[in-house]
């Protein structure tokens, strides 16, 4: 099965329209509380969001930092310029790849992606960049999905993850904690209150 970025652009380019119906039920019993709790860790004027999908995290931005948010699909962008001019959000918006971020070295005081990494085709690659545009003693923050610990749970995640790449382009078991502890971040925490499955992520360059 193809995973470049082109093949998941085109999926992610094809559910724009319909994202936040399709993860309602989810974004209101669980990701909205995590939303809040990883925007309450934001430190710095300069924010990059990575992944921004449609704009889920534009209610959590901070009223006094410089924003700038990215994506590689171009349908989700245009869902997320919808949703800044709705919401009256100060955010500059641009299309590009975490991949091969087109950012100085060193220029955000803050890095923030929710729910990106489980569909980026070289995570360690990926984060890599987040450590390069993040500045010295910045963090980034990361929200996640990841393979559960529990053998038996791993098992069945490892077994339908195909079948969710095909049809959103997201993996469901990666070790994304494993992945951003070889990005050479100075270090690495979990927060307390992260499940087995749902990791907000602490990396302090």
């Amino acid at each position: 099965m193809k995973t470049d970025s082109a093949s998941i652009k085109k999926r992610y380019d094809r559910l724009a329209p319909y994202f936040d119906g399709i993860e309602a039920v989810m974004e209101g019993l669980v990701f909205k509380s995590w939303r809040k709790r990883l925007w309450a860790k934001v430190e710095g004027q300069h924010i990059l969001e990575v992944g921004v999908g449609t704009g889920k995290n534009f209610d959590y931005y901070p009223k006094d930092a410089r924003v700038t948010a990215i994506d590689f699909s171009p349908a989700m962008l245009e869902q997320a310029s919808v949703n800044r001019a709705r919401k009256g959000v100060s955010v500059e918006l641009a299309e590009m790849d975490v991949q091969a971020l087109c950012y100085a070295d060193n220029s955000f005081d803050t890095v923030v992606a929710t729910c990106v990494f489980c569909s980026v085709p070289a995570p360690l690659k990926g984060l890599r960049e987040l450590h390069r545009v993040c500045k010295p003693g910045g963090q980034v923050l990361l929200l996640e999905h990841v393979l559960s610990s529990r053998p038996l749970i791993a098992k069945l995640m490892n077994f339908i993850n195909p079948l969710v790449v095909g049809l959103v382009g997201a993996n469901i078991n990666r070790n994304t904690v494993k992945n951003v502890k070889a990005a050479g971040f100075n270090s690495v925490r979990i927060d307390e209150h992260s499940g087995d499955i749902i990791k907000l992520i602490e990396a302090r360059k």
